[in-house]
């Protein structure tokens, strides 16, 4: 179990620090609701803990096959929806860095539909994940 210190600092910003490994991340409230944006805010970090996952997940499917997916990549677009605010789509465009044979483009495809993070956001999110292979 990993435990976690978040600290509120002010002016709409935290601090959270991993308490095992002291790495730190900082969070700012976005433009659109009060804060500066200078910052990931909190909903930006949902929406990177997904595709930093779905990474995540792929590689650990094909690690053992010795199959490298270093330098895939994920550019992720967030929409927000109102009343309530919350976050209602999530796209995530994943480009890998080479072609792949059709049982691995499979395993990996598989794998980020099935990391726990899109398993724990809740259904009413929409989330789009494509996949483009670079030869």
């Amino acid at each position: 179990m990993n435990t976690f210190e978040i600290k509120y600092k002010g002016d709409l910003r935290t601090t959270a620090i991993h308490l095992d490994s002291g790495s730190e991340i900082s969070t700012d409230a976005p433009k659109d609701n009060h804060g500066l944006g200078e910052k990931f805010s909190p909903t930006d970090m949902v929406c990177t803990a997904l595709a930093s996952c779905i990474l995540t997940i792929m590689a650990i499917a094909v690690e053992k096959e010795n199959i490298e997916i270093k330098g895939t990549t994920a550019i992720v677009k967030k929409t927000m929806g109102k009343n309530p605010r919350r976050i209602a789509k999530i796209d995530i465009d994943l480009t890998f860095p080479r072609e792949y044979d059709s049982r691995t483009k499979i395993v990996l495809e598989r794998a980020a539909y099935n990391c726990p993070v899109h398993h724990t956001l809740s259904e009413n999110v929409e989330k789009n994940i494509s996949f483009t292979y670079l030869s």
